[in-house]
Parts: C-alpha cells; sequence; structure tokens
C-alpha cells in the first residue's frame, strides 16, 4: 500500500499531484469522528485506504467529543486537478443511537436529490454509492474493534457547501442545497478525462430518466449562448459534451435515446466531418484541411483552397470561402458529412442532425434532420410543461 505522495500524473510536460475526493474526506472524518465516540480520545491524524488502493494518512480538524457524540473535520485536497470543491472542510458528526445499524445522512452544505435519474432516490443526500459503502464500512470495523453492539448515526456537512454548489453542476441535475459527496476510487486524477465524460454521462442519465427521448447538445458555451440568443429551443434544457462527441454518442445508444441535435460553433464540429470524434485540439487540430478538402469538393480554385490551407482560425478560412461566393455549397458539403459520421458512429440507432455557427458569420448551415429534431424538442418540452 503506496502513500498520495507516490502519485502522479504528468501533463504538458508538468508532474500533477493526485489529490482526494469528498468522498474519502467524508469516510475518514467518519472513521476518526467514531474513533473518539468509541474510545473518547482526541484524534489528530486518521489513516484510510481507498477503493484505487492508495492509502491516505490525513489531518483531523475541529475535533470534539461529548458522551454521546463526536464531531471532526477534513480538508478536501484535490492535488493539481482545478476543482471548485478544494479547499472545502467535510464534517461528520457521529452519535450512538439505539437501533442498530448505520445511518448516514447528509446535513447543512450537502445536496439533496429532487429529481429522477441520479444515483440516489428523490429525498436522499447526495451522498454516492461508493462514499456511503466507505464511510459504512469503516464505521462497522470499528463498532467490531470496540466491542460497541448499538446503532451509529453519521451526519455529512459542509460549510459553504451551500455556495460552492452553484459553480458545480448540481442546480441543473436537480441536487439542491449542497455540494455532493462523491469519488469512485477515493483518489483525484488531475484533469482526468474520464472524471469530465463522467458527468456527462450523470447529466444524460438524469434527463433521459426524466422522460427526454432527444437530447439538445452544445460542445461549449459559444453553443449555449447561440442556442439561448438565436434558437427558439430552451438553453438551460441543453446538456455540455466537451469534446467527448464520440463519447456521447455511445452512451445516448446506451441509455436508450432516441435522438441529439447538436449545436455547435464550427470550430469544434467541423473535425467529425473527417470522423474525429474527439475535438480537442491536442487530439485533432485539422480544421483548415478539413475545410480546404470540403472547398475542393464544391469546385472551389486550388489556389483560393491554398489561401484557406494558410489561416489560423476558422473564421479566416470562413471569410475566404465567402469572398468566393461559395459558402452555402461549402457548408452543404461538410454537414453531409457530419451526418454520415455520426450516423456511422451509432450504426444508425440514433435520429440525428447538427446546426453549425460562427461567432463572426452567425448561422453556416445545418444537417437533413435538423429541422425535424427542432421540431421534435419543441414537443418534448411542451409535453414536460404540461407534465408539470
Amino acid at each position: 500500500m503506496t502513500g498520495l505522495e507516490e502519485f502522479y500524473s504528468i501533463k504538458n510536460n508538468k508532474k500533477m499531484r493526485f489529490g482526494y475526493t469528498t468522498g474519502s474526506c467524508a469516510a475518514a472524518a467518519a472513521k476518526a469522528a467514531v474513533r473518539m465516540l468509541l474510545t473518547q480520545e482526541t484524534v489528530t491524524q486518521e489513516t484510510l485506504l481507498t477503493p484505487k488502493g492508495i492509502l491516505l494518512n490525513l489531518e483531523i480538524l475541529h475535533a470534539r467529543k461529548g458522551p454521546d457524540w463526536a464531531s471532526c473535520a477534513v480538508r478536501k485536497d484535490g492535488g493539481d486537478d482545478p476543482d471548485v470543491t478544494n479547499g472545502l472542510e467535510i464534517f461528520v458528526r457521529a452519535e450512538k443511537t439505539k437501533e442498530k445499524g448505520v445511518f448516514i445522512d447528509g446535513g447543512s452544505g450537502v445536496g439533496r436529490v429532487t429529481r429522477k435519474g441520479l444515483e440516489q432516490p428523490v429525498g436522499a443526500a447526495a451522498i454516492n454509492k461508493v462514499p456511503r459503502a466507505m464511510i459504512q464500512k469503516e464505521v462497522e470495523e470499528l463498532c467490531r474493534d470496540n466491542h460497541y453492539l448499538g446503532g451509529i448515526s453519521i451526519v455529512v456537512s459542509v460549510p459553504k457547501g451551500e455556495e460552492t454548489a452553484l459553480k458545480t453542476f448540481n442546480p441543473r441535475l436537480g441536487i439542491e442545497g449542497g455540494i455532493s459527496i462523491l469519488g469512485t476510487s477515493g483518489i483525484v486524477e488531475p484533469m482526468s478525462e474520464a472524471a469530465l465524460i463522467k458527468s456527462i454521462e450523470i447529466e444524460m442519465r438524469q434527463k433521459i430518466e426524466n422522460g427526454a427521448e432527444y437530447l439538445l447538445i452544445t460542445p461549449g458555451n459559444y453553443g449555449a449562448a447561440y442556442l439561448k440568443e438565436y434558437m427558439e429551443l430552451p438553453a438551460e434544457e441543453s446538456l455540455k459534451c466537451s469534446n467527448f462527441i464520440g463519447e456521447t454518442l455511445d452512451m445516448a445508444v446506451n441509455m436508450g435515446a432516441k435522438g441529439i441535435l447538436f449545436v455547435s460553433h464550427i470550430g469544434k464540429f467541423v473535425k467529425v466531418a473527417a470522423g474525429i470524434m474527439n475535438t480537442h485540439s491536442h487530439c485533432s487540430d485539422a480544421r483548415a484541411e478539413i475545410l480546404g478538402a470540403n472547398a475542393v469538393r464544391a469546385g472551389m480554385s486550388l489556389e483560393r483552397v491554398r489561401d484557406i490551407l494558410n489561416t489560423i482560425t476558422t473564421d479566416e478560412a470562413l471569410a475566404i470561402i465567402k469572398e468566393e461566393g461559395f459558402l452555402k455549397p461549402v457548408m452543404e458539403e461538410i454537414t453531409e458529412r457530419i451526418q454520415y459520421y455520426l450516423e456511422e458512429r451509432t450504426y444508425h440507432r440514433l435520429f440525428l442532425g447538427a446546426v453549425l455557427f460562427s461567432n463572426e458569420h452567425g448561422y453556416l448551415g445545418e444537417t437533413k434532420h435538423a429541422q425535424e429534431l427542432k421540431h421534435r424538442l419543441h414537443q418534448q418540452y411542451k409535453k414536460e410543461e404540461k407534465a408539470e
């Protein structure tokens, strides 16, 4: 069992420290609080073996105890991951109960589930399955070791949790009043793509389990802003997929969605016209080449296509295409190929479409099913409004 200091990742030639999750903080604080409760000793350090097999040795803060209760906290350290929960203190209060068992709930600053489709049922504290199991394991072991036969109540709370939650996905997911206590491995790996994809999966599942058959998806803030200003579809109902087009399509198929309408800045989605399903610039940056190839297909002169290949941004390239009078045919070529690759990725199991725009040139074009998908989304949102 190796300590956390031995673990790191390399990002852009820089060593990035691992950290630990809010779930690990809650489990270690629970372990320390129950230890104090059952032994009446003050605890200043606590060890925790995470599901990943990394042993943590954590400082215990704000230790207090009474005859039938104890309370303490662990400060969240996300390592070099840019996480808004970094530095929060996760408190646990442990109390003896007459009823046998371990009872886990959330207090102030821990969110509560208000909509279906999340890991915990409606009304439950947003303390996920793995942290709950970690807490339960540590508490049960301490009870056995100290020959305690009664029950234990564990309440997790997070000062500043409610205000911090406003910077997370929780308000969109229907988790109100605070942050979630999360973590599947107990460890935070800096800038983890897996964590981003997991957050997309959670939001998608929540939408589908609340009745959505068709999904409105943007890669990021540009798409959401365009939706809000120029399209008669509710931007607040959209979800963001970042660069993970392929994973988003795969998850939608697996969850039984019927279709997706993507609304995207061309800088991201032009790559899909070449079958590129991760649009991050570190994975692929062939925007000029793709625009140039489709300009050739549309009949532009090779001289002007060479100019496109020398551009830095898609807006520069589009200005050349527009100047030559080829914007419409080039966009027809691109949207046709986007449609092809979206359908290929899903083996034609979803009804798919995309709307493309640029900040400088506005609306650029859309795939053949985009209008029908807009109509189906309108109908879906009307049904949802009536149901509410």
